[in-house]
């Protein structure tokens, strides 16, 4: 395709896209199928690569997730955002109505209520009509700027107007709303399911796993979780026909194209905002979000100055928040399932009964303290509940109605799945399967072995993962050598050129240095760090394993917990099959990394924080280590250099509150330089 030909496609497919985006995500008014939206930006995606030049920042292909990112970025917030005061009766929120008469000397005001979305609170800054920023709350006055993960929200326009919006005014030069991410009812189940079908801890709730698919640095996985957002706030506009009020910023911003909390109305008094918590307090349960309750605010702007704000909330705004629904049924039986990390996780099997308008088999008991605390044994009746939570709680045992003296539960101490030791680990709570290799933390463990800092094989991601171990391919590590092109290419979407890549980053991988393949091993407490201490220090793998615990514990890095987590991993029948099949595969057990014994950087501690431009984060702490320094990842008075790039926050701070010496990444370049090491 010629270039001019190109740029009419491509600008054809983005109108096109964000029309469907916009129909879909914020009208609800779907015209095409998933699978046809999925060929269009497919198509626009191949143009865009194959004509690099046209890329732009508000195309629809953005929201499909770019490069994983190596840390977020600490952002200032121009406007602080503030926690909100709860209240759970009406008598509170009454008080809250005298407040705010007394606050406004009797003038006459209204109210504008919405439902409380229990999502995850962001900050969203647009300049000339542009997305520039998305921000998490964090502490109210500093968060994580996370705006590669908010282009994956189909609901968040990349652009102002959105395209498709009915706005034809005045495009604000700055404007920042406030809003909650979150997961819907249905897309959170299915998570969980397929978290469940792989063995793996599931969200305790649609919140929690909206909190955890932010915090994810690699921006295609958060696409994948699909997430949704609803705008509530207008916290800075400067522009032309700036709104005066609550309601009039909402109008505004749903011509804009932003998708606002459907419901929220202005309210005349505080009669009219009772008879909005009754009529949503019915309709709940069937709601494809979930709220907890509901926010109050007075509507005006002018009012909300007046009022003002105490050091935590504002005076203006409050939350209604409903009670938490219970239900007492009975615990019929106490499974335990094995997840990704190895914790035993126990699961309580109940009588049906009907809470929050569906029907509870399931509850989570969390932990063995748990059980214990609250006494809990099968044939018991008792309380279970659900306060914003998918997954119900058990929180009580009706002791008045156990009949007899049943017998305790015992938790198991060997891994139900693979038959090895369970214990707890150091002074964590959870117990856990010992036994890094077992199989119900195989496909957590290839991640591992697979990753850039590990074998760093390029290719195999987690799509390739989950079919490798769903179809019986690889069963461990090392089955991972075995693996021939053909297999690969019946796998879906495989070619022939992609199946030969990942033979060919396979094959390559066998020539990692010790460190990463320690690492690589998944043992507990062992980081990159340590993992190239261990490398150093023994030389090979058959020294690093035949290493007694007294061994390990002369390390100065290396305290009594991580030595015995190695120790008792490498006396595992399981470990020395592995390492065997492995060297058998021809993966090198003996290759270290030299330390120059006469760099400047040899016994210092470094801290890298920002953005680094001109090396990748993991690149720069492997030449770190490399000049006999320890990459560190907070700062303290011992110290020796910080470097910082840009969006360095806390970290660069503390660093001069020490007289920590400070470097930016030019100057690191040239010490590493002067070292010996050459970044292009």
């Amino acid at each position: 395709m010629k270039h001019n030909e190109a740029v009419k496609m491509i600008k054809k497919l983005r109108e096109e896209l964000d029309r469907h985006n916009f129909l879909y995500y914020v009208e609800a008014k779907p015209e095409i199928t998933d699978r046809e939206y999925d060929r269009l930006m497919r198509e626009l995606v191949d143009l865009e690569k194959a004509f690099p030049e046209l890329a732009a920042s508000d195309s629809p292909s953005q929201r499909v997730g770019g490069e994983p990112l190596k840390e977020f970025r600490t952002v200032t917030h121009a406007v602080p955002m503030l926690s909100l005061d709860n209240t759970y009766s009406r008598e509170e929120l009454e008080d809250f109505d005298g407040r705010v008469k007394k606050g406004l000397g009797g003038e006459p005001f209204s109210y504008f209520a919405e439902e409380k979305i229990d999502g995850v609170s962001i900050a969203l800054v647009y300049e000339n009509g542009f997305l520039k920023l998305g921000a998490t709350r964090g502490d109210g006055k500093q968060g994580d700027d996370i705006t590669e993960n908010i282009k994956t929200l189909g609901s968040v326009p990349l652009k102002i107007p959105a395209p498709g919006s009915p706005y034809t005014g005045p495009v604000p030069a700055l404007l920042e709303v406030r809003g909650e991410a979150y997961i819907s009812k249905e897309r959170f189940e299915k998570i969980n399911a397929e978290k469940e079908k792989d063995g793996e801890e599931l969200f305790a709730n649609p919140r929690n796993a909206c909190a955890g698919s932010l915090k994810l640095l690699d921006p295609k996985l958060v696409a994948a979780r699909k997430l949704d957002a609803l705008i509530h706030g207008l916290a800075r506009y400067e522009g032309k026909d700036e709104p005066g009020s609550q309601s009039e910023a909402m109008a505004l911003l749903k011509k804009l194209g932003f998708k606002t909390i459907p419901g929220a109305k202005k309210c005349a008094g505080l009669d009219e905002v009772f008879r909005m918590i009754d009529a949503t307090a019915e309709k709940r349960q069937e709601l494809p979000y979930e709220i907890d309750g509901l926010v109050v605010k007075v509507d005006s702007f002018e009012d909300q100055k007046t009022l003002g704000m105490t050091s935590k909330s504002p005076r203006w705004m409050i939350a209604y928040k409903y009670q938490a629904e219970r239900a007492e049924t009975v615990l019929e039986d106490i499974k335990i399932q094995v997840g990704r990390t190895g914790v035993l996780t126990p699961v309580a099997y109940l009588k049906p009964v009907k809470l929050a308008g569906t029907i509870v088999s399931r509850a989570s008991l969390h932990n063995q303290d748990e059980i214990e605390r609250l006494d809990a044994r099968i044939g018991d009746h008792v309380f279970v509940e659900k306060s914003g939570e998918i997954i119900p709680q058990v929180i009580a045992v009706n002791l008045e109605k156990r009949k007899g003296d049943p017998a305790k539960f015992v938790f198991p101490r060997q891994c139900p799945v693979c038959g090895e030791e369970a214990g707890k680990h150091g002074e964590e709570v959870a117990i856990r399967c010992l036994n890094p290799l077992c199989p119900a933390q195989l496909k957590g463990l290839l991640k591992l072995f697979a990753g850039r800092e590990a074998m760093d094989i390029e290719n195999l991601g987690v799509a390739i993962i989950d079919q490798l171990v769903a179809k019986g391919m690889v069963k461990d590590l090392a089955d991972l050598y075995s693996l021939k092109q053909k297999d690969i290419e019946a796998l879906d979407r495989m070619g022939e050129k992609s199946a030969k890549n990942l033979i060919d980053g396979i094959r390559q991988s066998k020539d990692r240095p010790l460190a990463r393949l320690i690492f690589a091993l998944g043992i507990l407490d062992v980081g990159v760090h340590t993992a190239f201490i261990l490398a150093t220090k023994f030389g090979s793998m058959k020294q690093l394993a035949g290493a007694g615990i007294e061994d390990l514990e002369s390390i100065r890095e290396i305290g009594p917990v991580t030595a015995a987590s190695i120790h008792h991993f490498f006396r595992q029948g399981s470990t020395r099959k592995l390492l065997k099949k492995l060297e058998d595969a021809g993966v090198r057990m003996d290759l270290v990394e030299k330390i120059a014994v006469d760099s400047p950087f040899r016994g210092k501690t470094v801290v890298l924080t920002g953005t680094l431009e001109k090396v990748e984060r993991s690149a720069a702490e492997m030449f770190l280590r490399k000049l006999g320094a320890h990459p560190s990842g907070s700062v303290s008075r011992k110290t020796d250099i910080v470097v910082a790039g840009p969006g360095a926050g806390v970290k660069l701070k503390r660093a001069r509150e020490f007289g920590v010496t400070v470097w930016d990444e030019g100057q690191f370049l040239t010490a590493l330089k002067k070292a010996g090491i050459s970044v292009r």
